[in-house]
């Protein structure tokens, strides 16, 4: 089966176009290059012997995904392309909703112009917003506390609408908590352009000397040590479950969690880090990001239940093989 996928240059993408290869399907990448680069295909190819077909595009040019999904035959989309830093969606509001949400409306409209209902959407924890219990479970009330986490929302409300008004559509939104890691050969990681948004690949930045100190924002949480608490899941874990989201063959729309149901706060993944790479990474508190929550971990048995899905990396493993990766490309690809 051929299988788009959007956003598919990009970390989670990427690491998921390895897993649909290895799992006998074809990705096809449709990426605007905004927070990816080209030499990913290079690095697909040393790992798995094949170059995916790849469209240079962005989501809102609706006649080109139409093009692109007819053209190669396209049976189903897996959906990454979105905007995802939490801090930058509060100052930047539209251009999180016009990305993630017109464009999810777009990339829509073009499935359903080519025929081609089937859709695993990349969701987020942070629908949950500031939770009130712990682990979080599909049950829990969707109140996002920033623009990214309602972007989020508001596409899963269209796509649980879509699958209720035509039967032929069928959706699954993986509610993901916090993807980190590399994969194994240390070919393939986390790659971002300018200044990473993400915890983990700042760390293995300082720690690799391409970054002098790490900002930890805010050590006055009420949690064990005061840092913000988090279930971190390798990438090659997650990217097994949109395998298994396409191999499940649902009806209609589905919404799970995948996590680890473990939460680490930030100062043990940075102690966890010192101990694999050998090096200080010296820190320093600031304040709090807007629209972060102390503490946010989940109960993933609905996708073991559904799916047959669940994460098999601790967090040892996430770290030494994001630190394989970052040893490998000390600079990035």
């Amino acid at each position: 089966m051929k299988v788009l996928v959007t956003g598919g240059m990009g970390y989670i993408g990427s690491h998921t176009c390895l897993a649909l290869l290895d799992a006998g399907f074809q990705p096809v990448i449709f990426d605007n290059l905004s927070n990816a680069s080209k030499a990913v295909l290079t690095q697909i190819n040393k790992i798995s012997g094949v170059t995916p077909a790849f469209v240079e595009g962005d989501i809102r040019n609706t006649a080109l995904v139409r093009q692109t999904l007819e053209h190669y035959g396209c049976e189903a989309v897996i959906h990454f392309a979105a905007l995802k830093a939490v801090g930058e969606s509060t100052v930047e509001p539209l251009n999180y909703y016009d990305n993630n949400v017109s464009g999810t409306l777009s990339l829509l409209q073009a499935m359903d112009s080519a025929g081609v209902r089937r859709i695993v959407f990349s969701s987020s924890a942070t629908v949950y917003g500031e939770p009130d219990y712990i682990p979080i479970d599909e049950h829990h009330p969707l109140r996002a506390t920033n623009p990214y986490g309602w972007s989020k929302v508001m596409v899963e409300q269209v796509l649980a609408d879509l699958c209720q008004a035509d039967s032929r559509w069928q959706a699954t939104a993986l509610r993901y908590f916090n993807p980190v890691g590399a994969h194994e050969s240390g070919e393939l990681g986390e790659n971002p352009l300018g200044t990473p948004n993400n915890l983990m690949p700042y760390v293995a930045q300082v720690a690799v000397g391409k970054r002098s100190l790490l900002s930890v924002f805010g050590n006055d949480y009420p949690t064990a040590d005061g840092t913000g608490v988090r279930d971190y899941i390798h990438v090659m874990d997650l990217a097994s479950g949109h395998v298994m989201a396409l191999k499940a063959r649902l009806e209609g729309y589905f919404a799970c969690n995948l996590g680890t149901g473990q939460g680490y706060s930030v100062t043990q993944l940075i102690e966890t880090f010192r101990q694999v790479s050998g090096k200080a990474i010296p820190c320093e508190f600031v304040e709090r990001r807007p629209g972060d929550v102390p503490c946010s971990y989940a109960n993933s048995e609905l996708a073991q239940q559904v799916l047959g899905w669940q994460a098999h990396k601790d967090l040892t493993a996430m770290v030494t093989d994001v630190w394989h990766w970052q040893l490998n490309y000390p600079m990035g690809i």
